[in-house]
């Protein structure tokens, strides 16, 4: 299994959209200047999750995206999966190794599912409050 550019973009996207998460809508613009990825790549990211029922959008001069949940609500497994399909390395049934696969499979999700968005935030934001000059 290998994380595409386009699940460890969305993760920063969802991440950047609950750091500054003010109950208004963010534009990819202001995303892509903090996160250093395109606005057109972003454009691609944002779709998926959209679809996924992640993010909310917006047209018009106030519009952009914002959460449609909890960043306390969405999971990294949620959003991996809207971007990269299952999160499955295992092959298909009737492989001898079957078991092993279905092993593994539980640990990746229960991993996956078992860190919100609201982790990842705090987890960013101790590193960030550990950055200071004098």
């Amino acid at each position: 299994m290998k994380i595409s550019s386009k699940g460890k973009y969305g993760l920063l996207l969802m991440l950047d959209l609950a750091m500054y998460d003010s109950g208004t809508f963010i534009s990819l613009m202001d995303v892509s200047d903090r996160t250093g990825v395109t606005p057109k790549y972003l454009e691609q990211i944002v779709s998926a999750l959209s679809r996924a029922g992640l993010v909310h959008s917006q047209r018009g001069t106030r519009g952009g995206y914002r959460l449609a949940k909890p960043a306390e609500e969405i999971t990294s497994g949620d959003i991996l999966r809207a971007l990269e399909g299952p999160l499955h390395p295992g092959p298909e049934e009737g492989d001898p190794l079957q078991t092993y696969w279905d092993g593994l499979n539980r640990v990746i999700d229960a991993y996956a599912d078992g860190i919100t968005l609201a982790q990842l935030v705090a987890s960013r934001q101790e590193l960030v409050g550990n950055d200071y000059c004098i």
